[in-house]
């Protein structure tokens, strides 16, 4: 069993931090709104503190996931930072969406300071985080991963490492174009099926086990069909992952003309009021016009 401290506790935090402590480790929570990790320290028997830096101290991982570069940035950095007081020796992990960029930053300062740094980006959702079953994509030093991934299978479910600092962060990257497509695709077929006069439930009974099926149509079919975005992965959140890809693809020169498409999409979801609603919501533009 390890000391770690986590920092953020936000939808995908909280229940991360519970299944560590659940499993044992001894755990320090760090948010930003200090009441909430209060609340999760008496619900969970941790320990709950005012700074990053001081979540850090004498720990042997700290876990990161929180909103975006400047969060992590501020989590990491200055005088309340974590990197700064870590023991030479443990290990970062890095469960935010954010930047191959920022990550090899952190990376380089990390290993100035004696720290080891995993980028470990997470996909599942709320759910997946709750249930303990996320699959987790890595990138960083072979030595720091094969010494996280035992405490990662807390709440993962399928952990490997790709590559070298930020290979996990781009992994992420394809992750997001695939349900970016997949998502509007659903919604178009949805969208025809109902415009044809048919069920559209049950055309997707019929099609999910052949070549059109994705975790999203099993997933999502129903509660698109019945205007239910509520599951956890928002909007704001995934445009602010379809802006990542999208500047990266520029800097190494790939063509993502969907993902270009689709991000105006969610942005007119937003529009409609809708950044909060779950990623499945695209369906509504056809319906709120």
């Amino acid at each position: 069993m390890a000391k770690i401290a986590f920092l953020g506790l936000g939808v995908m935090g909280y229940p991360m931090a519970h299944h560590l402590s659940e499993a044992g480790h001894e755990v320090t929570v760090y948010n930003r709104t200090f009441a909430k990790a209060e609340k999760w320290a008496l619900a969970n028997g941790g320990r709950a503190v005012a700074t990053p830096a001081e979540a850090a101290a004498g720990q042997d991982f700290v876990m990161a996931c929180v909103g975006n570069d400047d969060d992590l940035r501020s989590v990491c950095l200055g005088d309340d930072g974590a990197l700064g007081a870590m023991k030479d020796g443990s290990v970062f992990v890095d469960h935010t969406t954010v930047s191959a960029k920022v990550t090899k930053e952190l990376h380089g300062i990390a290993a100035k300071a004696g720290v080891q740094f995993v980028d470990a980006p997470v996909s599942g959702g709320q759910a997946g985080a709750e249930n303990g079953v996320l699959s987790i994509m890595c990138g960083g030093d072979s030595k720091a991963f094969e010494r996280a991934e035992p405490v990662m299978q807390a709440y993962g479910r399928s952990i490997k490492r790709l590559g070298e600092s930020g290979a996990g962060q781009m992994t992420k990257m394809v992750n997001q174009i695939c349900i970016a497509g997949l998502v509007q695709a659903l919604s178009e077929g949805l969208n025809f099926a109902q415009k044809a006069g048919l069920d559209p439930k049950a055309v997707v009974e019929v099609i999910k086990g052949g070549a059109a099926g994705s975790w999203q149509m099993a997933n999502r079919y129903e509660t698109m069909v019945d205007d239910h975005f509520d599951h956890g992965f928002a909007v704001d959140w995934m445009r602010k992952d379809l802006g990542i890809c999208l500047d990266t693809a520029d800097e190494i020169g790939a063509s993502l003309p969907v993902t270009a498409v689709v991000d105006q999409f969610y942005k007119d979801v937003q529009m409609m009021g809708g950044g909060r609603w779950d990623t499945s919501s695209l369906i509504k533009r056809f319906r709120d016009k």
